[in-house]
């Protein structure tokens, strides 16, 4: 896998988990501990892109 397809995948990743926060957070009986869950599994893959990156 090239740095760029890499890159691109972890896009990919960052956003799906955006979306499943999004969805959660919506809901009335909306889990704290699963969004804080998926937004530092958003922030380690927002770090590894940032890495990729450079």
């Amino acid at each position: 896998m090239s740095k760029g397809s890499h890159i691109i995948e972890l896009q990919r990743k960052h956003e799906n988990l955006s979306d499943q926060v999004e969805k959660i957070q919506s809901r009335p009986s909306a889990d704290p501990l699963q969004v804080v869950s998926l937004k530092k599994q958003k922030l380690k893959i927002k770090e590894q892109i940032e890495r990729l990156s450079v």
